[in-house]
């Protein structure tokens, strides 16, 4: 069940977001909200209220005359009962 959660995304907009106790993390493509939720909570032992998730499209890039484009992948901003929070953000 840990497999779901890749890594928590740490940008300047989640670090706002974690204010209001929501945390993003990259997940699994084939990841549902309830997995992810069941995920969270087993792993920083915390109650999460709601899950957002969002599919991420790769962007292309161009390598000398080759265009390829990088992996699609899944977003989830995943939201905490009030009190709840995750330490590994803390101090980032």
């Amino acid at each position: 069940m840990l497999d779901i959660l890749r890594r928590p995304l740490v940008t300047e907009k989640s670090t706002s977001l974690q204010e209001d106790g929501r945390y993003v993390f990259e997940v699994s493509t084939s990841a549902t909200k309830h997995q992810i939720k069941g995920a969270v909570e087993a792993a920083f032992d915390v109650k999460v209220v709601k899950v957002n998730t969002m599919n991420v499209k790769g962007k292309p890039k161009r390598y000398g005359p080759k265009v390829v484009s990088k992996k699609s992948w899944k977003k989830a901003i995943v939201t905490l009962a009030s009190g709840d929070n995750i330490t590994i953000f803390e101090g980032v």
